[in-house]
């Protein structure tokens, strides 16, 4: 995780920012807060996506054992 700096004595570009300081400040943190929840979100999505290959993965190798005794069973009966 990354250490937050927090600069009050400029706002970012394209945000509106309430007159007085204490509603920069909020604005600030509100922001800070909603980068937080979106990396939070990118980790569990990379999780997930994690989860999903390694199933797919399984479930690969459970198909190719599959064919593997099919086509022994072939070339047996085929004899």
């Amino acid at each position: 995780m990354t250490d937050l700096v927090i600069r009050t004595d400029r706002p970012a570009r394209d945000v509106r920012t309430r007159i007085d300081a204490h509603g920069t400040a909020m604005l600030v943190m509100n922001e800070a807060l909603a980068r937080s929840r979106q990396q939070e979100a990118e980790e569990a999505a990379r999780d997930h996506r994690l989860a999903r290959r390694l199933s797919a993965g399984r479930r690969w190798d459970r198909v190719a054992a599959y064919a593997a005794r099919r086509a022994a069973r072939a070339r047996a009966a085929s004899g």
